[in-house]
């Protein structure tokens, strides 16, 4: 199963924290772009990771949208809509309440995780095995 983790750069050791555990149970990631983003960034280096991250969801079955995310992670999220991709979507309760949800968070198509960290990645690879 290819797999493709979009949030915020503040999150970035959740993301490979996540990435770590998928891929030691046989899953193989699109495209890490932790530690591949830095302060000192170009027009062109910016066009370059959108290109890389857009491949990367095009590549995937499953794309994992991990809070408190940005604006370029609900830019991939709509990517990952449009293209019908499996979508889950990690965050807290507090996040999926009505006075702060996102309206396609709320879409059929994305199933909203608020567990722990291991729990949300029991359920995604559950749902390889099932789906």
């Amino acid at each position: 199963m290819k797999f493709y983790i979009g949030s915020g750069l503040k999150n970035s050791e959740q993301v490979s924290y996540y990435a770590e555990v998928l891929k030691k149970n046989g899953w193989e990631h699109t495209y890490n772009w932790v530690g591949k983003k830095s302060d000192d960034i170009s027009l062109d280096d910016i066009v370059k990771y959108a290109q890389l991250e857009s491949q990367a969801i095009i590549d995937s079955d499953v794309v994992i949208i991990l809070q408190p995310a940005g604006r370029g992670t609900h830019i991939e999220l709509g990517m990952a809509l449009a293209l019908k991709k499996k979508i889950f979507l990690c965050g807290d309760k507090e996040g999926f309440d009505i006075k702060n949800t996102v309206a396609f968070y709320e879409l059929p198509s994305v199933i909203q995780l608020t567990g722990t960290r291991d729990e949300n990645l029991k359920r995604i690879m559950e749902d390889k095995n099932n789906g």
